[in-house]
């Protein structure tokens, strides 16, 4: 049986431990044996590297030097790691380690919560099967992102809230490897709430279900 970690924390109005639980539940539907922790303490310990995916939920935050260490060697050899919106793109900024493995680090969401649209670019990905450009309410995040990602879905800036972005066009959803493990992210997620939108789960769903060992 595949194993996943889920450590929640950080900010609380990302809904940490509600998001948790319904991380838990579809994992558990789908065949893994899920463990909660609510300390990134448990980033550092070594039987982490025995898991098949661990799924981190902490906006903001700090980490420890022997935490994101012990993180990045599981990854390295071959555990995966997914996440989403601020849980994972927004954690730990003074960690460029951390940041390294996720490919990405928030920067800002022009507007707040507004409308604004998901365009997928990469229909023939599994992980993309079936999901056609779809309208979304919720922080339209704008990131630094790293250009080896592989990017399967994107949302472009009106400028409407910030008119020197008008136009730009931003990564919503990627994946990419660091060393031997898989890494998916989608900044799509705010709170628990979102997970009601068909597209949004199913892309966090099939994501985790990529990176996992």
């Amino acid at each position: 049986m595949r194993e996943a970690l889920i450590v929640w924390g950080g900010w609380s109005g990302h809904e940490p431990q509600e998001c948790a639980h319904i991380v838990r539940d579809m994992l558990q539907e789908d065949g893994f044996k899920v463990y909660l922790e609510n300390s990134t303490e448990a980033f550092a310990d070594p039987s982490i590297h025995d898991l098949s995916l661990i799924v981190p939920i902490v906006t903001m935050s700090k980490i420890e030097k022997e935490e994101v260490k012990n993180l990045a060697a599981a990854i390295e050899s071959g555990v995966g790691i997914a996440g989403y919106h601020g849980g994972a793109g927004d954690s730990f900024r003074e960690s460029v380690e951390y940041q390294f493995i996720i490919g990405g680090q928030w920067v800002a969401h022009p507007g707040n919560i507004i409308d604004y649209t998901v365009n997928i670019t990469k229909s023939d990905d599994p992980i993309m099967e079936g999901i056609t450009d779809f309208p979304y309410t919720s922080e339209q995040y704008y990131m630094h992102v790293d250009p080896s990602n592989e990017v399967l879905a994107t949302t472009t800036f009106t400028g409407d809230h910030a008119y020197w972005i008008d136009g730009v066009v931003m990564p919503v959803a990627w994946k990419r490897k660091y060393g031997k493990g898989r890494v998916f992210y989608s900044s799509l997620g705010h709170q628990a709430k979102e997970f009601d939108v068909p597209q949004m789960k199913t892309i966090f769903r099939r994501g985790a279900n990529w990176a996992a060992r």
